[in-house]
């Protein structure tokens, strides 16, 4: 089994440096067991506290992490967050899924020109999808 599935890159991801005014809007790059992977213009410190939002669900669901590492991209960084507790872990991969649905649903309608319903979407990519989604441990 995988232990991460590749996430659609077009999912924002906003975060604030806990106890700081800095802010950043990047895009979601993964989502693995036990943390997530985002993109940054910006190095960030590992060890430094997160708290990130994900726009695409109103309202906004926000989680808390931590930097685990920062590694140089040809185009700025890669960042790794850890989550503190696995009700958090458990809580991020629902919004993963949601953001799966959401976009399958809009490439399905690119694709196919069909318009299909948030629940039909959801349907649909459980029945193709669901089982290569990984697992918590």
């Amino acid at each position: 089994m995988r232990e991460f599935i590749r996430h659609p890159s077009d999912i924002p991801i906003k975060y604030c440096i806990q106890d700081s005014d800095t802010i950043g809007i990047n895009n979601l790059k993964n989502i693995s067991v036990g943390g997530l992977c985002f993109k940054s213009s910006v190095r960030l410190t590992s060890g430094i506290q997160l708290i990130l939002s994900f726009h695409i669900i109103k309202p906004a669901f926000k989680a808390t992490g931590m930097v685990a590492w920062c590694n140089k991209t040809e185009d700025g960084f890669d960042v790794g967050v850890n989550f503190f507790d696995s009700d958090t872990e458990y809580r991020v991969r629902m919004v993963e899924q949601i953001c799966q649905i959401e976009h399958y649903r809009k490439d399905v309608q690119h694709k196919e020109g069909r318009i299909i319903s948030a629940e039909k979407a959801a349907e649909e990519w459980i029945e193709k999808y669901a089982s290569d989604f990984p697992r918590s441990e």
